[in-house]
């Protein structure tokens, strides 16, 4: 059946909201006989490649490539996208354009290839009737375009798509355009499935009579239509694929602008009720101008808009990346979110949006957007709070961004540099948001200068950090992996039901030489470390947080017929089993009798008791992720794992410590599942089926259409780990430490099985010693340590009372008051004071001279601290002036004048400035010249 068979009928009003108009596309597909497929979070399906999607067909990519067979041939959608990072980085055009967006929405119908798919002729039969129909878009203000050929690729002009359009659409010839590779034909990478492509363009101004396309101030591109039927192989052969397919996308935001009839993306409804709410929060005018070039110097009107044009969309971008598990941190995505928070926040400041007001816009996209996108009103409380968080926290920031500058020029000072060093500065803008220019333009003012060099390189080393925190699979393994498929050799997996194999049949032996290259080899004698791939195994390879199995083989002596090669009867080790692929499980081995021959059959048999230790605790973390969820809330994610034979590791979503309450009940919960000794029960099923059953899936892990699903009591969780029969085999559990791993994650470490047991007897030995320490029953250890603990305390306040008394007191070393008028100058040579002791001598000796607080003066403090043998003297030097002063006499400026008598240089706050030097020898030249700052 065609599409003309079937082409839905339209609705008696053309949709004209944003709404509206997502409800109708997904509505138009269905009808014709596409699966609505729900948006993919932002998190890529198990991309190594991608931070953020960003493009709808990303979460069908396994589809496109063969990878993963589809349960049904054709699918629409309306993916939420990202673009801020790569080649796709808008970030820097956002609200200078009309057009550029970091979060936007791309509407997308797709046909996968086989029975029940379409080609070029359906889709562009679908294409053209949804939006001359559907939507009533005027003919005479579309265009069409085709691929035109190209030599270099090889390939002629798309005369299908050319003839197709002028049949289907009765475009006249030239409104149906011939377009370059570099504009219609597209690929998925530099290799892989490739073809041709047809856009859509709607004329801005037809008025303006015949002009040269594409005019990207006219003409603008409203929908591509991609048709993959090639496979583009390395060497650039493009090879046609047995069964084309077809991806397409269409802005949401963009055809909402033009059904809308307005000039930009922004004023768009949903988009424009964000700007409306800024307006009423700031009480500033917008004017809706745009830096279309995004060149400086722009007026002050339009750097005003671009303001209310970034916080809209930045904080969509926000309530997504939050509803998704992301939160703000100082690398990878958290990084991204956290830079488009401080961003907006900015530009907030911009518009005299001092005090919390982000939060109140993001809330705003929750409401708005929260019927299309259940995620974000399920996450409501959780994004407030997160939101919140940050906005408090650069709100501190920028309130104690002097100081923090004021410390670290300190630390300039007393090391004599002149330049902050990049790695401050950009420690100051990373961690502290403080920014650069503000950072330059204080180094300025006290005579430093800022390593910009510097400061690029940590940046750069960010981004690769960024980068590398999302790098898959060694590629040179990969790519080894992905051979010995291709040659028919993979495993099968049967160590959820098996812990021995007989007559397992070698496929390959690989050797790593000295230069760290992989090679493979016929035999490993005695004493060699190799990788080995089995036909059939039990051992279970490391995934999903899970250690791999270890193991042992044997084998019998045999001889390979064709080379004559002799497997000598022996036995091997296996230490670790890992996956580069699904399908191919390469056994780490230590051979310890015998040879190992290519070809050669052995009995395989799992390690039992690291078994047990490794199910146990993979199967305590399912059982705790329930328990964290139940006990502090539904935000509760897992955002990490590692499961070994003796201790857990759980990462998760939360945004503070764990209460010794919370611990206690988690704890409690966990063991009282396990008192409970229910069976686990494990499916095999659709996502479908396991979603119905309420199964936790994680956004960014990679499923296939058939899924295991393993509940343990009350959980539910997709996974394909190893587990317990019953939960009382996992044993009493234990939490031992809880901390922050980033900003919104928060970390459990745990013990269950005989680990657990073995701790609870060595603390009960501990707390025998104590008791035995104390001459004290164990119960009454707690007021008997605080007792200590406050003595302790009280000594230490004494040592410090008497460390200020010593250094105030006139044997301190040398002084001298001077008055002028109503002035005391005072001068004091105290060696052996380093720079804070320095500053608190100095706040003790100004409180003697403002007395009952009516005093008035300046202080002078020259201490020499001599390291030892062989190095230097280094001279401290502070002035510190009472508030009055400060006006008539300023201390950096004082301080600059002294220091260099002494060797150095420095400066500081108008009150309290400090300098560092060298020379010993200008003390003298110092106190003349500070008495002669107020006269002789």
């Amino acid at each position: 059946m065609s599409a003309q068979d079937h082409l839905p009928k339209p609705p008696a009003e053309p949709p004209k909201t944003t709404a509206e108009l997502r409800a109708a596309f997904l509505a138009y597909f269905e009808a014709a006989g596409h699966r609505v497929v729900p948006s993919h979070s932002l998190l890529p399906p198990g991309d190594p490649t991608l931070l953020f999607i960003n493009a709808g067909m990303v979460q069908f990519k396994d589809y496109f490539t063969g990878a993963r067979e589809p349960a049904y041939r054709t699918a629409t959608s309306t993916q939420k996208c990202l673009r801020v990072s790569g080649k796709h980085n808008d970030l820097e055009n956002v609200g200078r354009t009309r057009r550029h967006q970091t979060l936007f929405e791309m509407l997308g119908n797709f046909s996968f290839g086989g029975d029940g798919a379409y080609f070029k002729h359906d889709a562009i039969k679908y294409a053209w009737h949804f939006l001359t129909t559907w939507l009533k878009l005027p003919t005479e203000r579309l265009v069409a375009t085709y691929f035109e050929g190209d030599k270099a690729l090889g390939l002629p002009v798309d005369r299908d798509a050319m003839n197709m359009w002028l049949d289907i659409t009765g475009l006249p010839e030239e409104r149906v355009l011939p377009m370059p590779a570099s504009d219609n034909f597209w690929a998925m990478g530099d290799t892989g499935p490739c073809g041709p492509c047809s856009e859509i363009y709607w004329d801005k101004y037809p008025e303006r009579g015949p002009t040269e396309f594409p005019d990207d101030d006219r003409y603008m591109e409203i929908w591509n239509l991609v048709f993959m039927q090639y496979d583009r192989h390395g060497d650039g052969r493009l090879i046609p694929l047995p069964q084309p397919c077809v991806d397409t996308g269409m802005g949401l935001e963009r055809i909402a602008s033009v059904v809308q009839g307005v000039g930009s993306n922004y004023d768009t409804d949903e988009l424009r009720g964000l700007i409306q709410l800024i307006i009423q929060r700031s009480g500033q005018a917008y004017y809706g101008r745009f830096d279309e070039e995004g060149a400086p110097g722009a007026d002050a009107k339009i750097e005003r808009d671009v303001a209310f044009r970034v916080i809209a969309d930045h904080a969509r971008a926000t309530a997504f990346l939050i509803a998704d598990g992301v939160y703000p941190d100082s690398e990878g995505r958290g990084y991204v979110l956290r830079r488009l928070m401080r961003r907006a926040l900015r530009f907030g400041r911009k518009l005299g949006l001092d005090g919390l007001f982000f939060h109140e816009i993001v809330d705003a996209v929750v409401t708005g957007m929260g019927e299309a996108f259940p995620e974000l009103p399920g996450a409501r409380d959780v994004i407030a709070t997160v939101v919140k968080q940050e906005e408090e926290r650069f709100g501190k920031t920028l309130a104690s961004g002097e100081k923090l500058i004021d410390e670290a020029f300190e630390r300039l000072v007393e090391a004599g540099g002149k330049t902050l060093d990049g790695q401050t500065a950009f420690t100051l803008y990373d961690r502290h948001g403080f920014p650069l220019d503000l950072t330059e333009l204080i180094a300025r003012e006290r005579g430093f200068a800022v390593d910009l060099d510097g400061f690029e390189a940590e940046m750069a080393l960010q981004r690769e950090r960024g980068k590398a925190s999302w790098v898959g699979a060694d590629d040179a393994r990969l790519r080894l992996a992905e051979g010995l498929r291709a040659s028919g050799r993979t495993s099968r997996f049967v160590g959820y039901t098996e812990l021995r194999v007989e007559g397992a049949e070698i496929l390959a032996i690989l050797q790593t030489d000295e230069d760290g290259q992989v090679r493979e080899s016929d035999t490993a004698e005695t004493g060699d470390v190799v990788e080995v791939l089995f036909d059939v195994t039990p051992l279970y390879a490391e995934g999903g947080g899970q250690v791999g199995d270890k193991g042992r083989l044997d084998w019998d002596g045999q001889v390979d017929a064709e080379s004559g090669l002799r497997a000598v009867p022996g036995e091997a080790h296996v230490i670790d089993v890992q996956k580069p692929l699904d399908d191919v499980f390469l056994h780490k081995v230590k051979v310890v009798t015998g040879t190992l021959l290519k070809g050669a059959r052995v009995e395989l048999r799992v390690d039992r008791q690291h078994r047990r230790g490794v199910q146990a605790h993979h199967s305590a973390t399912h059982v705790l992720h329930k328990a964290l969820r139940d006990v502090l809330g539904d935000h509760v994610k897992q955002r990490g794992s590692l499961v070994e034979a003796d201790r857990l590791r759980f990462d998760f979503s939360h945004f503070q410590a764990l209460s010794d309450r919370d611990t206690r009940e988690i704890e409690r919960r966990v063991n009282r599942a396990v008192l409970d000794n229910e069976a686990t029960d494990v499916s095999v099923g659709s996502m479908e089926d396991a979603m119905a059953r309420g199964a936790l899936a994680f956004f960014g892990d990679k499923y296939g259409d058939e899924v295991r699903v393993v509940q343990l009591g009350d959980s539910v969780e997709l996974c394909g780990g190893t587990h317990v029969a019953r939960t009382g085999d996992i044993g009493p559990f234990r939490i031992t430490r809880e901390g922050a791993v980033s900003a919104g994650v928060r970390r459990v470490e745990a013990i269950c099985h005989a680990q657990a047991l073995e701790a609870t007897e060595r603390d009960m030995d501990v707390l025998a010693e104590l008791s035995r320490s104390f001459n004290a029953p164990a119960a009454d250890l707690p007021a008997r340590v605080e007792a200590q603990a406050s003595a302790l305390k009280a000594a230490q306040r004494e040592v410090e009372q008497l460390k200020q008394k010593l250094l105030s007191g006139d044997s301190a070393g040398e002084s001298e008051t001077r008055t002028f008028g109503a002035l005391q100058a005072v001068f004091r040579h105290v060696d052996g004071v380093g720079g804070k002791d320095l500053r608190t001598l100095a706040d003790t000796e100004r409180d003697k001279i403002l007395g009952d607080g009516s005093g008035s003066g300046a202080l002078c403090l020259v201490s020499v601290v001599r390291p030892g043998e062989g190095k230097p003297p280094k001279v401290g030097l502070l002035v510190a002036l009472t508030s009055d002063l400060v006006g008539t006499y300023k201390a950096g400026p004082i301080v600059a004048k002294l220091a260099p008598l002494v060797g150095g240089r420095g400066g500081g706050r108008p009150d309290m400035a400090q300098a560092g030097g060298s020379d010993p020898s200008g003390i003298d030249a110092v106190k003349a010249a500070f008495f002669g700052v107020f006269g002789q």
